[in-house]
């Protein structure tokens, strides 16, 4: 069938969309969605087109439907001093996005820590969740599961751990709500952020448990208590995914000739605008100026989940004048990362990890991905101290308004 007949067809609805992979494989297939979607909206996708992705190697691994790609200015923050117990050295940051003075500010921040020496930074826990959620008939039968849930932690570990290779069922914590049992699992998962295994050991964990007990029903394997891409209390005290803090002790001359303020301003405008005004407006896990800005942009360079902005947005910023000097610090309780698998291996993606050295598994599971989380906390840190640094000087709109942002 040539391409004319095959537009023809989607035209009349003979043929659908997303069954032209199977038909003509998936680079041929988006073009010919491309195709239909400028003759059905008469608009050329010419800019959509331009890309240097192989469909036939993504589709169905990163994205269905595909008619092309979707193009983000990608800058580059740096250099960055990081002190951690996994990332050492000086690094640059690269960052996607569309906000003008974003990437600016953050370098500012990089550059202030750099010269203060670096951040120290270290990775306070490392767990992927998910949470099958069953229906039990009574609170009795509720105990019950939960007092065998604990007492056969070896028989979960050895049905979770038999899925994969890297996914590893480390913790299993259980809930009660009347008639509703979640049973929240933590998994190691090396360099991989390990979501779909995490799930896969979850659900043969979930089937083993409904064949030893014919009155607990799985309702969801993911019943909410994980809690994936949603802002929540649990994972804000718990953690998930990689739970990473950043500091920094800024010397006075620094807070005056980079930042344009001084200690006592910038740890004033923290406590009132981040913790007060926070607290007024009752945040959740918001408790910082804007870790949303860098994550976003962060996750969209280097191939990151970007629903798990939300979870990463989640965190504490800390600043305190210590005798004239700037004590900052960022903690980030969960932060779903990768540097294996999905979209880290995008080529666009991949070569913005290598631009950080820290692209793929390494010979210690895990390690690689524990570097980038310390990097992150680092970049996010840059981020918080040029935002409330502008705050304090007064100079948040000049700074927009030289980059454009608020340009008519």
């Amino acid at each position: 069938m040539d391409k004319d007949a095959v537009l023809e067809a989607l035209r009349k609805g003979e043929a659908k969309l997303y069954a032209l992979d199977r038909e003509h494989g998936s680079a041929d297939a988006t073009s010919l969605r491309r195709s239909f979607l400028e003759d059905y909206s008469q608009t050329t996708l010419s800019n959509i087109a331009h890309t240097s992705l192989d469909f036939d190697v993504l589709c169905g691994r990163n994205a269905e439907n595909t008619i092309g790609a979707a193009q983000i200015p990608m800058g580059v923050a740096g250099p960055l001093k990081v002190r951690g117990t996994h990332a050492s050295g000086t690094y640059y940051v690269p960052l996607a996005t569309t906000e003008g003075a974003l990437i600016a500010s953050t370098n500012r921040g990089c550059s202030v820590i750099t010269q203060a020496g670096g951040a120290v930074t270290t990775v306070l826990g490392d767990v992927m969740t998910r949470a099958p959620l069953f229906r039990v008939p009574d609170l009795t039968h509720a105990t019950e599961l939960v007092a065998w849930a604990d007492e056969h932690f070896d028989k979960l570990q050895e049905v979770a751990n038999a899925q994969t290779r890297y996914t590893k069922l480390v913790e299993c914590m259980p809930f009660v709500a009347g008639r509703n049992v979640f049973l929240r699992f933590a998994f190691s998962t090396g360099d991989s952020m390990a979501m779909n295994s995490a799930t896969k050991a979850s659900d043969a964990v979930a089937t083993m448990i409904e064949e030893t007990f014919p009155w607990a029903e799985l309702v969801s394997v993911s019943g909410n208590m994980c809690v994936d891409k949603k802002p929540s209390a649990v994972n804000f005290v718990l953690g998930r995914g990689k739970s990473v803090a950043a500091e920094v002790l800024i010397p006075k001359g620094i807070v005056e000739k980079k930042l344009k303020t001084t200690a006592a301003r910038m740890a004033d405008v923290c406590y009132r605008k981040i913790y007060v005004g926070s607290a007024r407006a009752g945040s959740v896990g918001g408790f910082n100026a804007h870790f949303a800005n860098v994550a976003a942009a962060f996750f969209a360079a280097t191939g990151q989940d970007l629903a798990h902005v939300v979870e990463a947005a989640t965190g504490l910023t800390m600043m305190e004048d210590v005798d004239g000097d700037l004590y900052a610090c960022v903690t980030l309780p969960d932060v779903p990362l990768a540097t294996f698998g999905a979209g880290t291996q995008l080529p666009t993606q991949k070569e913005a990890l290598s631009i950080l050295g820290l692209v793929g598994s390494s010979d210690v599971p895990g390690e690689r991905c524990k570097a980038l989380a310390e990097v992150f906390a680092s970049t996010v840190l840059a981020g918080e101290l040029s935002l409330i640094g502008a705050l304090a000087s007064r100079d948040l709109t000049k700074a927009h308004m030289q980059y454009g942002r608020a340009r008519r």
